[in-house]
């Protein structure tokens, strides 16, 4: 692998990720794309699926991102619940992508695990409605349920999983332990212990211990809210365990050798700062990371003009052209001889008359200096940052991709990233 002076230096201390290797390895059966909002894990999901369709895998994407570009980029007018069949691929494998639908995958966990007349009562329930499309941790939740729908069905061999925008790191691995935990814990079992307990003994325990429980609640939340929550309880009874069972199955599902994760972070202070969180959580949850994705990195076919001496070459190209407009000013100022007739100094037409002077060629070289010292400037804050997440993590495998003049909006823009991502480096010359 060839690249520019300025990335020379931090390529050589950590591994190179080598993609191709990843995506034809028929033991890998979920990849996972994990990271700080912005930093392009949907690009990145999508760019995987379609180079591991192109090499024979049977792929499918499951992305969260609200944004739907990734059904742009796969000419898929409408991503939804239901994995979709994705043209114009080339080779054997095929692709399919969907987009996570967080109330409907809930929706169908209550149809799948409840009889008809109960699951009728839980989808009209106006708590569960409130709860299935927004309780905290429900996306991140239903994300990994989807996952193991998906892995459950065997209809593909590699799932490449963009995660959710969440604002804290790994949230989509604490969430299932949450959601479980609300579901299991001690509020809920205190709500269904006068229905459990029955009889004279229930009605006992509830107007003796539940009625300043729920007239305190009834106060804070409403009766109404309270009453909702107690039939959505008694509804949910027999599924409450289930959820807890799936978070754990999906959770070793994420730890299994067929697993592998990868961090997408941009060369940017916080971005890696968040890179760095996520290489250490996922060695302390035990899960299998296969290496960092570094999108949007800048490079340059002149690195060895530092910036230092563009900027000095500019200011030289202007001192120099000041002297000779100054030269020439003094020499105008000091000419004795006769005034030029009117034919010499007057334009052979009109339009001559209004055509614009060009810019002197030191001017426009100086610009380009600029505009080069401002590159290598960028080039060597991003070599800084890289430095420092390789310092903390040397052994941690790492893919750069170079920026793009511009977003991905097709399956040719995608393949471009799966080259990037194969070659696993910033070719020199790459801007």
């Amino acid at each position: 692998m060839t690249s520019s002076m300025t990335h020379g230096s931090a390529l050589q201390e950590a591994p190179l990720l080598d993609i191709d290797p990843l995506l034809d390895d028929p033991g890998i059966r979920i990849i996972v794309c994990c990271g700080a909002g912005g930093v392009g894990k949907t690009t990145t999901a999508a760019a995987l699926g379609v180079r591991a369709a192109e090499r024979g895998r049977r792929a499918v994407v499951l992305t969260i991102d609200p944004a739907r570009r990734l059904a742009q980029s796969m000419g898929i007018d409408l991503l939804d619940n239901t994995p979709r069949r994705v043209d114009g691929i080339d080779g054997d494998g095929e692709l399919h992508a969907m987009m996570l639908d967080m109330k409907r995958t809930f929706d169908e966990i209550v149809e799948a695990h409840a009889d008809p007349s109960r699951a009728r009562a839980i989808l009209e329930n106006p708590f569960y409605q409130s709860l299935s499309a927004g309780f905290a941790g429900t996306q991140e939740y239903m994300a990994m349920e989807k996952l193991g729908q998906l892995r459950a069905r065997d209809e593909w061999d590699l799932i490449v999983v963009d995660t959710p925008p969440s604002r804290s790191a790994l949230d989509f691995l604490d969430a299932p332990k949450r959601l479980g935990s609300f579901l299991d814990g001690k509020f809920i079992r205190l709500l269904m212990a006068p229905a459990k307990m029955g009889g004279r003994a229930g009605m006992k325990f509830l107007n003796v211990g539940m009625s300043m429980m729920t007239g305190t609640l009834g106060k804070l939340l409403g009766g109404q809210l309270l009453r909702d929550v107690q039939t959505f309880v008694a509804a949910m009874d027999t599924m409450f365990g289930g959820f807890r069972t799936r978070a754990d199955a999906t959770y070793r599902l994420l730890q299994a050798p067929g697993t592998a994760f990868l961090v997408v972070a941009a060369p940017e202070r916080d971005a890696l700062r968040e890179a760095a969180y996520f290489v250490e959580r996922l060695a302390a949850e035990e899960m299998p990371l296969a290496g960092l994705v570094l999108n949007r990195v800048h490079g340059s076919g002149a690195a060895r003009l530092s910036a230092e001496r563009a900027l000095a070459a500019a200011e030289n190209l202007d001192e120099g052209r000041i002297v000779d407009q100054e030269a020439g000013k003094a020499a105008g100022r000091g000419s004795t001889g006769s005034s030029p007739t009117p034919s010499a100094v007057e334009p052979d037409s009109e339009s001559e008359s209004h055509q614009p002077s060009a810019p002197p060629t030191s001017q426009l070289t100086a610009g380009l200096l600029r505009l080069h010292a401002e590159r290598m400037q960028v080039l060597s804050r991003e070599q800084r940052t890289r430095d420092r997440f390789t310092a903390l993590h040397p052994e941690v495998a790492v893919a750069e991709v170079a920026a793009l003049p511009g977003d991905v909006h097709d399956l040719a823009g995608l393949r471009a990233i799966g080259d990037k991502l194969a070659s696993g480096g910033l070719p020199a010359g790459a801007e």
